[in-house]
């Protein structure tokens, strides 16, 4: 089985003795991505783009992607935000990291994410970047109205997160 983009190796993890494994196999997954914040306007207002889950409804979410041969998270979350929201973003601190699990047809992955705040330095909205065509459409929202647009409560603590800072003037 290959090795997912920005992953690592299967590992092959064997039960205690009396316990059963699940019969999947495990996957590392590393990614990045995380707010670029726009203040131009007065009210800090964020990027954030709209995918579909696999259920097929449309999610709004942080942008974030693999890690891509040697990148840093760092660099990781400013290439992924540019390719799927159009933006340019410096980043100003880290925010948080998210890890969870999911399970696909054929493995169990444990994901890391790491998010950073970022300041945007140029671009113009767009998803026409995205190579992975998986962003529909992409939106700047007022931080505030983050935690009502979000759909994942881990990035809706991320948000959170991001309007302390900006509100103690990072």
């Amino acid at each position: 089985m290959p090795t997912p983009p920005g992953g690592h190796a299967l590992r092959q993890v064997r039960p205690a003795p009396g316990r059963q494994l699940h019969a999947l196999p495990i996957v590392e997954e590393t990614s990045a991505g995380g707010l670029v914040v726009d203040r131009s306007s007065g009210q800090p207002c964020a990027a954030v783009i709209a995918r579909r889950n696999r259920a097929g409804r449309l999610e709004w979410c942080l942008p974030k992607g693999h890690l891509e041969g040697s990148e840093t998270p760092e660099e990781a979350a400013i290439r992924e935000i540019a390719e799927e929201t159009g933006i340019e973003g410096h980043i100003v601190r880290a925010l948080g990291t998210i890890d969870y699990w999911f399970t696909g047809d054929d493995r169990r992955v444990h994901k890391v994410v790491h998010h950073f705040l970022l300041t945007a330095v140029g671009g113009r909205l767009t998803v026409e970047g995205d190579p992975d065509c998986e962003a529909e459409d992409v939106a700047w929202v007022p931080v505030t109205d983050l935690p009502g647009r979000l759909a994942y409560p881990n990035e809706r603590r991320l948000a959170a997160a991001a309007s302390s800072v900006l509100h103690d003037g990072a």
